[in-house]
């Protein structure tokens, strides 16, 4: 019976093991993304060190197939070093997904020249994560026609009946 619980342990030593090295996979792979297509970035490790107040050798080895046992306040400073409000986002798949939606859609506004959007909220100050990704979208649709119009536009000939409009302004 003792040689059965053994085995039974070694089993689930294995799998935790296991699941220990995809879950340092995945955070690795995360860390090194954002770090590589955040909006401010790329960053390099020692930049992204110096932001978070983090050593970089800490980072190295997060970023490392062997990983590293990053704490929970290393997490939350180099979440925050990037204005990422959920650390969650290195750990957890569907945080990871919305967020880099989020920042994508920072980076299209950064890259179309847009300095500020107001935002507003009848119910709550932190709207729902489903709600910022529908907004997301609807703001990635506005900016797709304005550039579609702004297109249009340069393709008509002037009013003055002489060369199409040339006229570079942003919509």
């Amino acid at each position: 019976m003792d040689n059965q619980r053994g085995a039974s342990e070694t089993a689930e030593t294995a799998d935790l093991e296991g699941y220990v090295r995809a879950v340092k996979t995945d955070l690795a792979t995360r860390l090194r993304h954002v770090r590589q297509h955040h909006p401010e970035g790329p960053f390099t490790l020692a930049q992204l060190a110096e932001r978070a107040g983090v050593s970089k050798r800490t980072l190295a080895s997060a970023e490392s197939a062997d990983g590293t046992n990053l704490t929970i306040e290393t997490l939350v400073k180099v979440a925050y070093s990037l204005g990422i409000q959920r650390p969650a986002y290195f750990l957890d798949d569907q945080v990871f997904r919305q967020v880099n939606v989020e920042l994508e859609t920072v980076k299209e506004f950064r890259r179309r020249g847009v300095h500020s959007v107001a935002l507003r909220t009848a119910t709550s100050s932190s709207p729902a994560a489903a709600s910022v990704s529908a907004l997301s979208d609807l703001l990635q649709g506005i900016l797709a026609s304005a550039k579609a119009a702004r297109d249009t536009l340069h393709e008509l000939p002037a009013a003055d009946g002489g060369e199409p409009n040339a006229d570079d302004g942003e919509l």
